[in-house]
């Protein structure tokens, strides 16, 4: 297959749908609307959703079903990156090329357009679930998986963490505990989320959570090194911040060669994961991949 292309044809089913459940907004909220239909459809990779579509192929699923899924985890991103470029967070003006949400908009409208993302995603996966109701129980447990990995026992939790670790001395444990949480937990419940709902068995659903446990470090690893090594241009964001910030990464700690040799040892046994699934699972092993070499 052609990762390229793959990637570009998922891409364009995901933002349509993603057009269709955050249509423009009328009245009071029509603002807040906006602002949150200026970042999520601002482009970027579509990472998430495209996981948890692949994921769904590879135990020969529905990719049509798991959409509103699909759909859900990019509103969630994105309200994180929202918040995340913050005067009070990260603080940065560029976000995939354009002036993040507080630049274009104002910080008051900035924190409820990630709010309204966040919780607009979960009527989206509730929805769904009302949709299916044959696949309830299944939803249900969806939910909570992403509800957990985007909350204080994931994300969240992690974001914090990643907070007080600024300008302290960190360790390599330490450091992929932080990212564990902060990057991966979304990621891995991407990958799990679209298992679940393909129909996977017990073992293709664990198989395929512990490869999503791999991606979300290597593409932890991959994006600190691409701020030491990336250019803004191409990254469509500053680079060189999280050395300014004293930022705990897997560069500051290993130094860059060590961290390159880890993420390809991760690869390697990621793919190691995907073994059973045969052909079915080659977006998902090109990913993996692509994550060695991505310039953006």
């Amino acid at each position: 297959m052609d990762l390229k292309t793959y990637l570009s044809e998922r891409k364009t089913l995901i933002d349509q749908a993603l057009e269709c459940y955050l249509p423009p907004g009328n009245g009071p909220g029509q603002r807040v609307v906006e602002a949150m239909r200026y970042s999520l459809l601002a482009g970027g990779k579509r990472l998430r959703p495209i996981l948890c579509l692949a994921a769904a192929e590879a135990v020969a699923g529905n990719v049509e079903q798991v959409m509103p899924v699909a759909g859900a985890l990019e509103m969630i991103h994105t309200y994180s990156l929202i918040h995340d470029d913050l005067p009070a967070m990260d603080d940065d003006d560029f976000r995939r090329g354009r002036p993040t949400c507080h630049k274009k908009f104002d910080e008051a409208t900035a924190i409820l357009a990630g709010d309204g993302l966040l919780t607009a995603a979960f009527e989206v996966l509730a929805a769904a679930a009302t949709n299916h109701p044959a696949q309830a129980s299944v939803y249900h447990e969806v939910v909570q998986t992403i509800a957990r990995a985007a909350g204080y026992q994931g994300m969240v939790g992690g974001q914090m963490a990643d907070l007080l670790a600024e300008g302290q001395p960190s360790t390599l444990e330490q450091v992929e505990a932080i990212h564990r949480l902060k990057t991966g937990a979304l990621l891995t419940a991407s990958v799990r989320s679209g298992a679940l709902l393909g129909g996977g068995s017990a073992r293709d659903i664990l198989a395929l959570t512990q490869y999503g446990e791999k991606f979300g470090l290597i593409f932890q690893i991959t994006d600190d090194l691409l701020d030491v090594e990336g250019e803004s241009a191409e990254m469509g964001k500053p680079t060189g911040m999280d050395a300014i910030r004293q930022k705990a990464t897997y560069p500051a700690v290993m130094g860059v060669a060590a961290a390159k040799n880890q993420a390809r040892d991760l690869v390697a046994a990621a793919l190691v994961d995907l073994q059973p699934f045969g052909e079915r699972a080659e977006p998902l092993r090109q990913l993996a991949r692509y994550l060695l070499v991505r310039r953006q």
